[in-house]
C-alpha cells in the first residue's frame, strides 16, 4: 500500500488552491509542498463520532488516533470524488455526505488545504486497505479522555472538530 501510493501523482497548490504543477505522493512529502486533502466525519445516529488510530505504516503521523478519515485528492480529482474515494477505501462504505468547511492547515509536517465533509454511518465498516488498526465510538468526554492519553492527528483537529456537535 505504502510504497504504491508513494508514485501516485499529487497537484501542488498555492494558497489561493491554484494548481501550480503536479508531483508524486513522495515529491509532496519530501517537500512538504501544500496540496489538497479531504477529511470526513463519520457520526452514528446516536450522535457519536468514529474515531480511529492509523496504521504504523502511514507516511504521516503513523499510529496516531484521528477524527476523521480521508486523505490526499489525487491529481485532477475533484474534492467531493476525493471524499467518496476515501471513505470508500478506509471504511468500506458509501454515504452522503454532508460539506462542513474547509481551509489551511501548515505545520512541520504538513502543508494542505483541506475540504471537511461529515456523514452519519452506523456500520458494519470494513478496513480493506490497511490504513485503519483500531476504532473506538466516542462522545465528547471519551474523545476528551482519549486526547488526553493518546497523540492525535493535529490537522484534523483543526479543520474538522469546530465543525462536529458532540455531546
Amino acid at each position: 500500500m505504502v510504497s504504491s501510493s508513494a508514485a501516485e501523482p499529487v497537484d501542488v497548490v498555492d494558497a489561493h488552491d491554484r494548481v501550480l504543477r503536479t508531483v508524486t505522493r513522495a515529491e509532496m512529502r519530501a517537500g512538504r509542498l501544500r496540496h489538497r486533502a479531504v477529511f470526513i466525519a463519520v457520526q452514528g445516529s446516536d450522535g457519536r463520532l468514529l474515531v480511529h488510530r492509523r496504521s504504523d505504516h502511514k507516511d504521516v503521523w503513523p499510529g496516531w488516533w484521528d477524527i476523521a478519515v480521508g486523505g490526499v485528492v489525487a491529481s485532477g480529482e475533484g474534492w467531493d470524488d476525493a471524499a467518496q474515494r476515501e471513505l470508500g477505501e478506509e471504511l468500506g462504505v458509501t454515504a452522503a455526505l454532508e460539506s462542513s468547511g474547509g481551509g489551511a492547515y501548515d505545520d512541520d509536517d504538513v502543508s494542505l488545504i483541506g475540504r471537511s465533509y461529515r456523514c452519519v454511518h452506523d456500520g458494519p465498516f470494513h478496513f480493506t486497505d490497511g490504513e485503519i488498526t483500531e476504532v473506538r465510538w466516542v462522545d465528547a468526554v471519551g474523545l476528551a479522555e482519549l486526547r488526553r492519553d493518546a497523540p492525535f492527528v493535529p490537522d484534523s483537529l483543526v479543520l474538522v472538530l469546530p465543525h462536529l456537535d458532540l455531546r
